[in-house]
């Protein structure tokens, strides 16, 4: 077989489709979230940063990078090995002990990504419950897919948001098996937030695990930014919580919250856990210092909130189609795979603005839109700059417009 012959092959039809995918190089600046610094052909320029999961900004939080700094300084750069041979350091044990505090669980695992936290917790689960049926939503995330499919569970698909459509499948199956059913609360590509109440109503009907995902909703929603689940009063009937220490946290990693014995589980038959080095110290620390802050911090999820319906109403009245959204992600339909990159290039090379164009596979054909982040630190004049650069390129590219 001509290896190389068949990469550049599969290479060139993502081209040709429009669905290939450049990684803009960019330099965050401490101190100055959201512009950072762009490098391309040699060349440096300022950009302002629409796309980015930072979604409070915590990345660039004095007190996260003292905290990171000090443990740097304290501990050395590693961990030194995996939590079972002498990588388990303290930072981990206070982080995991702030994490079950925060979703009220007796205890929380943490894991090199949120990714990996999915993969590891739904593939563990799902093959060690014996005859396990998975009851999976339409839109879920990769990793949550990938979890599934390595557990090698039977598996359902209900219809996106759907408690009936859950409720028709579930009432189809064996009452007495092991289930799980597997959602997210906020949905990053569409912006829309789950049903929580009613899909846990048809978890408990069928004697269900729920695990649910709440990566785009941790540190943004609810009193203490445990997620939507403590915004609407259900976070005592999930099984599992699972989050991130990116995104609201504003560093890395991930995590999942539950009963101390379905955690010790995972711990323990979790090859995802085991077999992998651990999480730096001085990420632990940074991330603990930001689940600190963020618990305590209503005027920021009040600004983030407010900046988000802001942005979308400017959105609206200059006529740009976004695409209907409940929470702090605003998309903007393109519609077809190249004119979305090419927005997103036009953006960048006239505008100095930064939009990642969202194509399939990430989001069905015929959907591909600009998804854009607004976070507590983007002003009503970064707004404004970017709803005429909007306006000016959907001219240019005849893009359709809102009805």
């Amino acid at each position: 077989m001509d290896y190389e012959g068949f990469f550049k092959e599969r290479l060139g039809t993502l081209h040709q489709d429009g669905n290939y995918r450049t990684f803009a190089d960019l330099a965050r600046r401490r101190g100055g979230y959201p512009v950072a610094a762009h490098h391309e052909g040699g060349q440096v320029s300022d950009v302002l940063v629409w796309c980015s999961n930072d979604y409070l900004g915590q990345g660039q939080n004095a007190d996260v990078i003292a905290a990171m700094h000090a443990a740097l300084d304290e501990c050395g750069a590693g961990a030194g090995g995996t939590r079972n041979i002498s990588g388990t350091n303290h930072y981990h044990v206070l982080l995991e002990q702030e994490l079950a505090s925060l979703h009220q669980r007796d205890a929380a695992l943490i894991f090199t990504s949120g990714y990996v936290a999915n993969v590891t917790a739904l593939s563990t689960l799902g093959m060690g419950l014996p005859g396990c049926l998975i009851y999976s939503d339409a839109f879920n995330h990769n990793s949550m897919i990938e979890g599934i499919r390595h557990s090698r569970a039977a598996k359902r698909v209900f219809k996106h948001n759907d408690p009936t459509d859950l409720d028709r499948l579930m009432s189809a199956d064996d009452p007495d098996a092991p289930k799980m059913v597997v959602f997210e609360s906020v949905y990053s590509m569409d912006g829309d937030i789950a049903p929580l109440d009613e899909i846990l109503s048809v978890c408990e009907k069928h004697n269900a695990i729920s695990y649910l995902d709440e990566v785009h909703a941790v540190g943004m929603y609810g009193p203490t930014g445990a997620g939507v689940a403590e915004r609407d009063g259900v976070m005592d009937r999930v099984t599992v919580m699972q989050g991130t220490l990116a995104k609201g946290f504003g560093v890395v990693g991930g995590y999942i919250a539950a009963s101390a014995a379905l955690v010790d589980y995972i711990r323990s038959f979790g090859n995802g856990f085991i077999f992998t080095t651990s999480m730096p110290p001085a990420v632990a620390a940074g991330a603990l210092t930001s689940v600190r802050h963020v618990r305590g911090a209503q005027d920021l999820r009040d600004r983030h909130q407010e900046r988000a319906r802001t942005l979308k109403a400017k959105l609206k009245q200059a006529g740009l189609p976004v695409m209907p959204s409940v929470s702090h992600i605003v998309p903007v339909l393109v519609g077809d795979a190249r004119l979305c990159k090419d927005a997103s290039d036009a953006l960048m090379t006239r505008h100095g603005i930064y939009v990642q164009p969202i194509n399939y596979p990430t989001v069905p054909r015929g959907t591909e839109r600009l998804r854009i982040t607004p976070t507590p630190l983007h002003t009503d004049d970064m707004m404004d700059r970017l709803v005429e650069a909007l306006v000016e390129v959907w001219a240019d590219l005849s893009l359709e417009r809102a009805a």
